[in-house]
């Protein structure tokens, strides 16, 4: 068994790739630091980031796959899911050695299995969009909280900064101790190293509320309550398109 160990950065596993290349030894199991090697293994080798390297296998990936298949990878990425690193090696390896454009053989498992997790983390990039609630605060700042399956705040920021682009947001991800802010003019990451109470439960305390706010919501509960057709009730195709969840973070489910 072959043990290769990164930083488990994007760029890091690029690094992964080259230096498999160069040793023509390939991973079998994939370690972060710091963790713990299984008790058998043949060959360990500990890989440091390296922008230059990385930057030469992205540059080869992109010879070899479209803006999609890159895509592919990308996203695949951000399922943090632990079979995802080895699977996007074996389909970077797949790519680089094949004389075409592989994203589209869904006959090799590799490929069918990534490009399904990478639709797999746009679709939860599409409900975090869809199931997004804001707060406003008292200084005018728009808060919202996530908690999405997926690490895709990052997938999601471009439509934040068009949709919302009059006014001044954070949307924080809870479970991964991130967010991104919008002042009005440009969008910036953000990561507080001593969060307050409402950057863990996702709830503004009503001392920071505007004014307003707690009418708004009450007053989006009661429309919500409203146009809901009791007869119509189906609680298994509700919970299907609307995840549990998300419910925590909405107004109209507390």
């Amino acid at each position: 068994m072959n043990v290769f160990v990164y930083d488990r950065t994007f760029e890091g596993l690029l690094t992964v790739v080259f230096e498999a290349y160069v040793r023509k030894t390939f991973p079998d199991l994939l370690l972060g630091e710091g963790e713990v090697l299984p008790l058998f293994y043949d060959v360990k080798v500990e890989v440091l980031t390296d922008k230059g390297r990385a930057d030469r296998v992205w540059q080869g990936l992109q010879r070899k796959l479209s803006p999609l298949g890159l895509g592919v990878l990308t996203t695949a990425w951000l399922s943090e899911l632990p079979e995802a690193e080895l699977l996007l090696v074996r389909y970077m390896r797949r790519a680089l050695d094949a004389s075409g454009n592989v994203e589209w053989d869904f006959g090799n498992e590799d490929v069918l299995r990534a490009t399904q997790l990478a639709k797999k983390v746009s679709q939860e990039t599409h409900r975090l969009n869809q199931f997004l609630r804001f707060q406003k605060a008292a200084d005018g700042t728009y808060f919202a909280a996530v908690e999405p399956l997926y690490d895709v705040l990052s997938l999601s920021v471009r439509y934040l900064r068009d949709r919302f682009a009059d006014q001044v947001w954070l949307v924080y991800d809870l479970k991964r101790e991130y967010g991104y802010y919008y002042d009005g003019k440009e969008v910036r990451e953000v990561r507080f190293e001593h969060p307050a109470a409402h950057l863990q439960t996702g709830k503004l305390d009503e001392t920071l509320m505007d004014k307003d706010e707690r009418m708004f919501q009450e007053m989006w509960k009661a429309y919500f309550h409203a146009i809901s057709i009791k007869e119509r009730a189906n609680p298994r195709l509700h919970r299907r398109n609307l995840p549990v969840r998300f419910w925590k973070h909405l107004p109209e489910k507390n």
